[in-house]
């Protein structure tokens, strides 16, 4: 090819658009710091959300799944854990970090903003705060270094794993994940909570 076919390609290249989670290594399935659980992070639309994959207690002590008793809104105190969209709304910023999300804890039904950020290949920092960052508190999640069952097939006995990055078959995103799921490239846009 000729050197200004070559420019000429490359300038065209450049203003092809790029989503803003292209190559992302917030993408994929992580545990939080408890171990209890594991949220799949994936894009939606420009930004990125999660909602929880994985549990280790999946069940109640009467054997039913786990609900969102705890939520703010009444009427969504009926829907599970399993499946719950608990991040949204996160925007690249500048700095390669995400912020200006929302983070939901069903462990209390309270709502926070939310920055996560990549501290190394394998953690992920998350940083939930009220307005200022000041009066934040930060968690570091661990990628899953392989397929987890999912909550949805604890729940209802269907042998599936959620996709892990770097199991096999799986690409982390939700389209790879459980058959239960819709096969969508994208999370819905948050329906379960509304950030305080």
């Amino acid at each position: 090819m000729s050197r200004i076919a070559t420019v000429i390609l490359a300038g065209l290249l450049s203003h092809v658009a790029v989503p803003a989670w292209a190559g992302s290594m917030e993408v994929g399935i992580w545990v939080d710091e408890t171990g209890d659980g594991a949220v799949e992070i994936a894009p939606c639309g420009p930004k990125l959300c999660g909602r929880i994959v994985w549990l280790k207690q999946p069940l109640d002590k009467a054997g039913k799944p786990l609900i969102d008793d705890l939520n703010p809104a009444a009427a969504k105190r009926k829907q599970p854990i399993c499946g719950l969209q608990v991040l949204g709304g996160l925007q690249k910023q500048n700095d390669g970090s995400w912020d200006q999300g929302w983070v939901y804890d069903p462990k209390v039904g309270e709502s926070y903003d939310l920055a996560v950020q990549i501290k190394d290949a394998n953690h992920l920092v998350i940083t939930g705060y009220q307005g200022l960052k000041l009066f934040s508190k930060k968690f570091t999640w661990t990628r899953s270094a392989s397929a987890l069952p999912s909550c949805s097939a604890t729940i209802t006995g269907a042998p599936e794993a959620s996709g892990a990055p770097g199991a096999p078959g799986a690409s982390g995103t939700p389209a790879a994940s459980a058959a239960a799921k819709p096969a969508s490239p994208a999370l819905p846009p948050p329906a379960a909570t509304a950030k305080k």
